[in-house]
């Protein structure tokens, strides 16, 4: 059975994951593509945040939530395994526009990302939902 903070704690984030969402589609039309790449990753992010929580599981580190989601969801087919290469694309992504001189990634590849995250948040709603209705 689901506690209720652990069910409400996937439930912020999921809701946390929903606001990057909402902020990378404004930021790529705004051609602010740097952030929009940014909060696309987050998105990302924060959703698998959703799922680890609940099995009460979270790491500090991004590449511990990041292989940790891949081995328990991605590796059994519970969610698309072509979601790692998006996991992993949006994180070298996100690194690279907020930490490289220079780096400009093109206008096709942040649109790409932020469409993959939408897509990525959408599945992980969904099987979020599962999870709490198969417990209730």
């Amino acid at each position: 059975m689901i506690e209720e903070g652990v069910r409400d704690l996937s439930l912020y984030r999921l809701a946390k994951a929903k606001e990057m969402l909402t902020a990378a589609k404004r930021d790529l039309r705004e051609c602010d593509y740097a952030s929009a790449n940014n909060r696309a990753y987050y998105c990302v992010f924060h959703a698998m945040r959703a799922v680890l929580a609940l099995r009460q599981e979270d790491y500090k580190k991004h590449s511990a939530v990041i292989a940790r989601f891949s081995m328990l969801y991605l590796k059994t087919d519970i969610l698309p395994r072509t979601y790692g290469s998006l996991i992993a694309n949006a994180s070298l992504i996100r690194n690279r526009s907020d930490y490289e001189d220079f780096y400009i990634c093109s206008v096709e590849d942040t649109c790409r990302l932020v469409d993959g995250a939408e897509h990525f948040l959408g599945d992980v709603e969904a099987y979020v939902q599962q999870q709490l209705a198969s417990v209730t």
